[in-house]
């Protein structure tokens, strides 16, 4: 399983560069439009595998470092 996850990451990393990539050439407003679509979608499904496969978070403390006691 956790295989898999890591190859749906690295197809969805792979097509985030290749947009990106693109979007560095000359395109038509249509095409341009297009593609960042395709990669807005290819980074929500990036970040929604990423919250499926890795579900840990860390927050941080709200108190400002000088604030705190030593």
């Amino acid at each position: 399983m956790l295989d898999e996850d890591l190859a749906r990451i690295r197809a969805h990393r792979n097509n985030i560069h290749r947009c990106r990539r693109l979007l560095g050439t000359r395109l038509s407003d249509v095409e341009r439009q297009l593609i960042e679509r395709r990669l807005a979608e290819e980074r929500a499904a990036l970040n929604a595998l990423f919250a499926k496969t890795f579900p840990l978070t860390f927050s941080l403390p709200n108190e400002p470092a000088d604030c705190r006691k030593a």
